[in-house]
């Protein structure tokens, strides 16, 4: 053996010892082998999950950049850097150096905008995410806590955003911490010492950036990371869900393993998400805080809108009314309730959070339905859900665009105090039309899509029988695609079961009034009978248009 060959083989051995000796006390190559298997499916829809962690692996890359220039004091300076109009103006070191960010440091407002956007997209593929989850039913047994895990992610987003975009100690940000300053305060009997306890003081306080700062880069990045971990977890454990077809069962995964064939695709699917991004962050400018200037308690920002996936609560604010039969303030117990201010976070955003929450057990609960489910439904298919997640949305929409209120008055020349009454209007009436009109379009195309399975597709031939009749000639529908069309249940409303004592208690009265809404209008799914005779009708068309084209012929 030569000597570089032996060099080659005891470089390779001494390689291959120190692999094994981790190996055995680390346990990576099972590790790897079982996640290596794991299979993922080939749907569309199930990008987005990706794209909501290659945004969040995104955010933190930026935000690690950012640390290393930016500082989180309250302590004023006078400001003496590159941007000429705020050359001499007293202010806090954490605009300073954000101003420094975007104007001293070399890609610095590249990465700044980089970092925004990301957060945006991160928001924006995990609510998508979830929608889709919620709509095919994917949060049922057993991953309801995982969909809990992808709830409580959203609720921390919401709080990474904020903690984020205060950071920046403008106009803009301080505005937003004086809402939660109000929000805190408006809390009965202890809002106020929380407000002290959180600010440092009297609002605006002395540590607050300090303190948001410890959060934003410590505490929630490593919640995040921990709940995406758990979330990873449960997949890999319980196996993905997936759409109904040929092969596809409860057990049955079909999709593309993990390596080598998954990880090459999402490799360069990250590379598109980080190209995106960043074309968003060099054409489009976001959150200019250099127009906003330092923060000062007196002057109020007009114009500006919170991030869209916490406008919800600035718009529960505004269309909160003011003016009611009772005081929405008031003296009790030594201390001023504040309603007007509580009431809309309690009443509107907490309960919209709770329901999402604990949509899963209330489900489960009006249909009684406790079997491990890894078919996905179409939502078509599940009419009452998919009904009150469009009103949902509707009610989140309307929330929303209450938050840009006055921008509506302002461009569009009408009265603020019209546009409050007609979004009032939009949020209570809105989600129910929204819920009736989605339901009815569901049952609609259920019942276009057993029209398919037992008469086939129009073909556009007319054909005339021996004896004079005209007749079209149907096409049967192709094998996928009919098991697609029929797979899938349609339970009737399930009434008041007695208990061990033979009553009927109010509760499961209630639960069996919920299941006659669910329940009550649905479409009968095609039986095995009617597919045979539907098969036997199609033989039959096409014997018929044979004999007709034969005797053409001839």
């Amino acid at each position: 053996m030569s000597h570089s060959l032996q060099s080659d083989y005891k470089a390779k051995t001494t390689t291959g010892r120190i692999a094994h000796y981790v190996d055995q006390r680390v346990g990576v190559s099972g590790i790897v082998k079982e996640f290596g298997r794991k299979i993922f499916p080939d749907h569309w829809s199930f990008m987005f999950g990706e794209v909501a962690l290659y945004s969040l692996v995104i955010l933190i890359l930026s935000g690690t950049f950012l640390t290393f220039f930016f500082n989180p004091t309250m302590v004023s300076v006078t400001y003496d850097g590159s941007y000429v109009p705020m050359k001499g103006v007293d202010m806090s070191g954490a605009y300073a150096s954000a101003l420094d960010i975007s104007f001293d440091v070399r890609g610095g407002l590249l990465m700044r905008q980089i970092h925004h956007w990301a957060a945006l997209m991160f928001m924006m593929a995990m609510t998508v995410h979830m929608l889709r989850v919620f709509f095919t039913g994917a949060f049922r047994r057993p991953r309801e806590l995982n969909w809990v895990v992808g709830a409580t992610l959203m609720i921390v987003g919401i709080l990474a955003g904020f903690t984020g975009y205060s950071l920046p100690d403008d106009v803009l940000s301080g505005n937003g911490l004086r809402i939660i300053d109000g929000i805190f305060k408006s809390i009965p009997l202890i809002g106020t010492y929380i407000s002290l306890f959180f600010f440092g003081g009297e609002f605006p306080g002395s540590a607050i950036i300090s303190r948001l700062y410890s959060l934003h880069i410590m505490v929630i990045p490593a919640i995040l990371l921990l709940l995406v971990a758990i979330h990873m977890f449960m997949v890999v454990i319980h196996k993905h869900t997936q759409y109904p077809g040929p092969g596809r069962t409860e057990n049955n995964v079909v999709g593309f393993p993990v390596g080598p064939v998954y990880a090459a695709k999402a490799g360069g699917f990250f590379f598109i998400v980080f190209g995106i991004i960043a074309l968003l962050s060099a054409t489009f400018t976001i959150n200019a805080l250099w127009n906003y200037g330092p923060y000062d308690p007196s002057p109020v920002q007009a114009g500006t809108q919170p991030d869209w996936y916490v406008g919800f609560g600035d718009g529960a604010l505004r269309l909160w009314p003011g003016v009611w039969p009772f005081p929405w303030e008031f003296e009790f117990l030594g201390g001023t309730w504040v309603l007007s201010v509580l009431l809309p976070f309690a009443l509107m955003a907490g309960s919209v959070i709770m329901a999402m929450v604990f949509w899963p057990w209330i489900e489960r609960w009006v249909t009684k339905d406790n079997r491990v489910h890894n078919v996905l439904d179409r939502p078509r298919n599940a009419p009452f859900r998919t009904g009150v997640g469009v009103a949902g949305i509707i009610g989140y929409a309307t929330l929303m665009i209450a938050a840009s209120s006055d921008l509506i008055a302002t461009h569009f020349h009408v009265s603020l105090n019209d546009v409050a009454y007609a979004l009032r209007a939009s949020f209570l009436v809105g989600p129910l039309i929204g819920f009736y009109i989605t339901q009815r379009i569901c049952l609609a195309l259920q019942r276009k899509d057993r029209e398919l399975v037992l008469h086939g597709i129009e073909t556009g031939n007319v054909v005339q029988l021996p004896h004079g009749e005209f007749i079209e000639v149907h096409k049967p529908v192709d094998e996928y695609r009919r098991y697609a069309l029929v797979d899938f249940e349609s339970p009737a409303p399930l009434p008041a079961q007695p208990n061990k004592k033979g009553k009927v208690n109010p509760i499961e009265k209630i639960r069996a009034g919920l299941s006659k809404i669910w329940f009550e209008d649905r479409v009968v799914a095609v039986t095995p009978a009617e597919l045979e005779a539907a098969h036997h009708d199609h033989h039959s068309d096409h014997a018929v248009e044979g004999s007709v084209s034969a005797s053409l012929e001839k």
